[in-house]
């Protein structure tokens, strides 16, 4: 095949149908990459936060509720969502809410304890004299330690967001038209051009988890300073008048 006659196959396997049909290929697959990756950081900080503040028989049932998420495959996960969410909700979930669903528990999961190892590394003393200034426990944790553990976190959550561009090839199983999914489409209807065609699908997901990788690191490593913070800070300082304390 000439170039002229691959380019239709390659706009298939990047856009699928769009715009005359749904959104499919590569661009669902960053879709699915971006909302799966936002909503798992915010489970994730949610988890790890209450990790640090519960204690006794909550902290032991959190820690349960984690650690079956983090032992049940991605796979089985998608089809428990994509199978019990409508008995549960009553209404028809399309297979991509089931697989986002899926996708963001399993990450959340895993990111609770990177953000409850941030904060236990920042140490105790920290928050110990946070709390002697005045501030409550939620504010000491939100001003003085989220923001020292931020840079500590960073490579975990970094890590699990380029598994998680991987993970969304699973989405086939539920019949989400996802960039693998797409790619197998292809492949059946050529036949004889398979090592082309997965070269290309190998590629272009390395080139999308080397992007997600630089520009989580840019943006995180170019966000305000992590300084601890306390409402104190927002506060305004008189200048001392020129020649030393004034009466």
């Amino acid at each position: 095949m000439t170039v002229p006659e691959w380019l239709p196959t390659l706009r298939y396997l990047l856009l699928g149908a769009f715009p005359n049909g749904p959104l499919g290929g590569a661009a669902l697959t960053v879709v699915l990459s971006v909302v799966s990756a936002l909503l798992s950081a915010a489970v994730g900080l949610a988890g790890g936060v209450a990790l640090s503040l519960t204690r006794g028989g909550a902290r032991l049932l959190l820690i349960g509720i984690v650690a079956f998420f983090r032992a049940i495959p991605v796979l089985m996960l998608i089809f428990w969502t994509f199978f019990l969410m409508p008995i549960l909700l009553h209404v028809d979930v399309p297979g991509l809410a089931a697989v986002v669903c899926a996708l963001s528990l399993i990450g959340g999961a895993y990111l609770s304890h990177a953000v409850h190892a941030g904060i236990v590394s920042v140490g105790a003393g920290q928050q110990q004299a946070a709390l002697s200034l005045g501030l409550t426990r939620w504010q000491a944790l939100r001003y003085v330690v989220l923001p020292q553990a931020v840079r500590i976190m960073m490579p975990s959550f970094v890590n699990q967001w380029v598994s998680l561009v991987k993970d969304t090839s699973l989405a086939y199983i539920v019949g989400v038209p996802e960039f693998t999914f797409l790619a197998n489409q292809v492949n059946s209807r050529l036949m004889i051009y398979p090592a082309q065609i997965f070269v290309f699908v190998g590629i272009v997901y390395l080139l999308l988890c080397s992007a997600l990788q630089w520009f989580a690191y840019r943006v995180l490593l170019r966000a305000p300073s992590t300084r601890a913070k306390t409402p104190r800070d927002d506060k305004q300082v008189t200048p001392l008048p020129l020649g030393g304390f004034s009466d």
